[in-house]
């Protein structure tokens, strides 16, 4: 009987413990801990305001992980082909403009050099001694037209003096063996001149000839020079030099490989780098070139790099790969397409090295007014 009657206060006791706590023992709570309900009550104003002005911050930013540092890496190849005769660079090696990457055997080359040059030197000479021929036609030349004044002097001295007989015959005075040979000094006097006229055409029609023949010397000097300078321009292909500063990759030119033009030898990155970061397009909005980046590379964490926007490609970056997508067939499912944009870096140190392909996170400042934080910031 007494466990009986003792169950329902038991009862009644275990549901008061469970019951939620009434308006006066919550307002007894507060009474009894007025300092920290005024500590809460701080701690969410104060996150409430820090909230506000990282958002206020951050707003004036867009940011994307979808980024990569680019160059325009390209392959070293000689134009030349031959034994590799040295190798002068090691993997990832910087290199300067005009630093020998590679050396090919010289000495076809050379041959072929030196084949130019005795070709150059004959024309050369058969140019002079046209040169001589010339000068001497003409010097010719000057010798028949004197030859040819002389003769017309004769001729008409001869004239002059067959009439003169011809006429003293006429009259009576004169003896026809004098006649006769005035005439036949007059004719002599004719054919020396026609001789002499004759010789004059032919030296100047040498000479003519001789000119022609130099414009062809002067044709096949043009042609053997030229012939000089591909030597000479071959000859210098079989020393590969970097273009540009850079390194060196995936070197796998080796000493006494034969090459032919356009061996892959390795592949040269060069030190002109920047970032490639894929935004979304709906964060294109406000951005523009000239805008100044914040920059965090997953390789050097502890520290931010700045640079500016280059450009922003005039299109998504499924639209200019090898295959786009072709959504004028079939189920069609919208998604945000990524646009890239390039970013330049302001001033590298000397102790970061960069590669293509590197991840990092850029922020864009896209709305130049400052925030509350940096407001205060400067203020303070």
């Amino acid at each position: 009987m007494t466990e009986t009657r003792m169950a329902p206060l038991e009862r009644s006791r275990a549901e008061s413990e469970f019951e939620p706590p009434s308006a006066a023992t919550r307002v007894g709570f507060v009474r009894r801990h007025p300092a920290l309900i005024l500590l809460g009550g701080l701690a969410l104003i104060i996150l409430g305001v820090a909230g506000f002005v990282y958002w206020d911050y951050a707003s004036r930013f867009e940011t994307t992980d979808d980024a990569f540092v680019d160059a325009r890496q390209s392959s070293i190849s000689p134009k030349a082909k031959g034994y590799i005769t040295a190798v002068e660079v090691t993997d990832n090696q910087h290199v300067a403009p005009g630093d020998v990457i590679a050396r090919i055997d010289q000495r076809d080359y050379r041959i072929a050099l030196a084949e130019a040059e005795a070709q150059l030197a004959a024309a050369r000479a058969t140019a002079m001694n046209l040169e001589a021929q010339i000068a001497g036609q003409r010097a010719q030349i000057g010798a028949s037209e004197a030859q040819v004044d002389q003769s017309q002097a004769a001729l008409q001295f001869a004239q002059q003096e067959a009439t003169r007989s011809r006429t003293l015959v006429q009259r009576g005075t004169g003896t026809v063996q004098r006649q006769q040979q005035t005439s036949s000094e007059l004719a002599q006097g004719q054919a020396r001149r026609e001789r002499a006229s004759d010789t004059l055409q032919a030296t100047r029609a040498q000479v003519q000839s001789l000119e022609a023949q130099r414009k062809t010397a002067e044709a096949q000097i043009a042609q053997a020079s030229a012939q000089v300078d591909k030597a000479r321009l071959d000859l210098s292909y079989t020393t590969v030099k970097a273009a540009e500063s850079g390194r060196v990759v995936r070197l796998t030119g080796a000493v006494g490989q034969l090459v032919q033009a356009g061996t892959s030898l390795g592949m040269f990155v060069p030190d002109n780098i920047w970032v490639t970061a894929n935004f979304k397009e709906t964060q294109l909005d406000d951005m523009r070139p000239g805008q100044p980046v914040q920059i965090r590379i997953d390789a050097y964490p502890e520290r931010e790099f700045t640079g500016r926007v280059v450009s922003v490609q005039p299109g998504s970056g499924t639209a200019f790969s090898l295959l786009p997508a072709e959504n004028a067939t079939g189920n069609y499912v919208k998604i945000v397409q990524r646009v890239p944009v390039k970013i330049s870096f302001n001033d590298l140190p000397s102790d970061v090295v960069l590669g293509p392909g590197m991840s990092v996170v850029p922020s864009i400042r896209v709305r130049p007014q400052p925030s509350i934080y940096e407001r205060l910031k400067d203020r303070w």
